[in-house]
């Protein structure tokens, strides 16, 4: 089954588990499965970490990983010391900061988020992770147009609390929950990565015109949802995409909602992934990586003008303007700009395109590379029947974690490559070259399985 990651209890994670889990490991292993409540992408769990540095996990036997997956939350790596010495200064001093108060750091954050933004993005809200902060998001919309539907992506993914898998599009959330927020209206997303197998190879952006189609038949939409770049399988709309949907929603009254959770804060090679595409948004929402791979924190930037709320609550989280997640993202802020990652981002990125095109031209199951900045995807499909390889990528998933490397995989038949922006040219061409030895033992594996069959 197609879902925004890898499945926890399939039966090449036992064979991961019997050939690479020592018995310390498996006791701690089996105590998370004892207390945690088990549910897929997460518990149970197949290894155990005792570090991160860097761009690297260190499991509990002593084992690295290079982390192209992290949650997105890795734009400058694991224990940047320019975040944690941030962090720890905030504990020394402003450990918490109740609600009905502000303190200089989340003023500065905003300031500094406001700047780097496009007019006429000008004001701001903080919430403890993106899932809230797009729950803050489809409020405002409803409260700025007075209406309440909303329009977003079949395979879309936006947070995992219940208005959140309401408008999202990963039928591994949404299956068997029962009746979801009224009003959600789903359409086929833009994915050019697919274009060959559902669009015949040519790009018409009929997706744009699914959006166009259902704002002229329900007139109370307050919102379009999109991710800005779709991360879990790495699809990148055209320009043009988004300059209909910008269009679409002028004429009709509702306004254009970009996440940006995982693809923001220069991993796409700009600082906002939509800065690519020549439009603002209504609103744009930021999280994961803001708080320096060390503290929770999401921000939801709007137009200045939507600030009409003020009659009620958007968020009213509890650490809404938390002086450490604060501290965290402004310390952020200044890796990003000071290391100069977006750019980096960019150079790497497209060396990384390069050395995978010729991966892909050595390895009959590489059926697309795409990428943007450092968010890249290899796409494997049966070179015989064009279907996706689900049961080829998890093996390849498996081969690379063995050699060092982790990444998530992505609709079941992508390898959805994310590593962090401070990683050096070499340590990137080095995943590379793991990512390529473990498409020839994964390919060489499955024969021998269909072989003995």
């Amino acid at each position: 089954m197609a879902a925004e990651g890898d499945i926890n209890l399939s039966p090449l994670r036992r064979e991961w588990d019997a050939a690479h889990v020592a018995p310390a490991t498996r006791a701690l292993l089996d105590e998370d499965a004892r207390y945690f409540l088990h549910q897929s992408l997460s518990t149970p769990c197949f290894d155990a970490l005792a570090g991160a540095e860097g761009i690297y996990l260190i499991d509990t036997e002593g084992r690295r990983f290079m982390d192209f997956h992290g949650n997105s939350v890795h734009q400058v790596g694991y224990g940047h010391p320019t975040v944690v010495a941030a962090v720890k200064g905030a504990l020394d001093t402003l450990p918490f900061s109740p609600r009905r108060f502000t303190n200089a750091a989340a003023v500065e954050l905003a300031r500094r988020l406001v700047a780097l933004a496009p007019d006429p993005l000008g004001k701001v809200l903080f919430a403890p992770g993106g899932t809230s902060a797009i729950g803050m998001a489809l409020k405002l919309a409803r409260i700025v147009t007075g209406r309440h539907k909303t329009i977003s992506m079949w395979e879309s993914f936006h947070g995992a609390s219940l208005d959140a898998i309401s408008i999202g599009g990963e039928s591994s959330f949404r299956k068997g929950i029962g009746p979801l927020l009224p009003g959600t209206e789903h359409v086929p997303p833009c994915a050019p990565g697919n274009c060959a197998y559902r669009c015949g190879g040519r790009c018409t952006l009929a997706c744009a015109d699914y959006v166009e189609y259902v704002l002229d038949h329900e007139r109370d939409v307050a919102a379009v949802v999109v991710e800005t770049i779709r991360s879990t399988d790495v699809q990148i709309p055209p320009p043009g995409y988004y300059q209909a949907l910008r269009r679409a929603c002028d004429r009709h009254g509702a306004l254009l909602i970009l996440d940006e959770i995982p693809i923001g804060l220069g991993r796409s090679g700009k600082f906002f992934a939509f800065e690519h595409y020549g439009i603002v948004p209504d609103m744009v929402v930021l999280g994961k990586g803001l708080g320096g791979a060390v503290f929770p924190i999401a921000a939801l930037i709007a137009r200045a003008d939507l600030d009409v709320a003020g009659h009620t609550a958007l968020g009213h989280y509890t650490h809404e303007k938390s002086s450490i997640g604060c501290a965290a993202a402004l310390a952020t802020l200044d890796v990003i700009a000071g290391e100069g990652l977006v750019e980096q981002a960019r150079a790497l990125g497209e060396h990384a395109l390069a050395l995978l095109r010729a991966v892909q031209a050595r390895q009959p199951f590489v059926a697309d590379v795409r990428g943007i900045g450092l968010l890249l995807a290899v796409e494997l499909r049966d070179p015989a029947t064009g279907a996706p390889a689900a049961e080829l990528a998890e093996r390849v998933m498996y081969e690379c974690l063995a050699r060092g490397l982790s990444f998530k995989v992505g609709q079941g038949n992508v390898l959805t490559l994310g590593p962090p922006l401070v990683i050096s040219r070499e340590e990137l061409e080095r995943a590379i070259r793991i990512i390529d030895d473990a498409l020839s033992a994964a390919g060489a594996a499955a024969a021998q399985t269909r072989g003995s069959t």
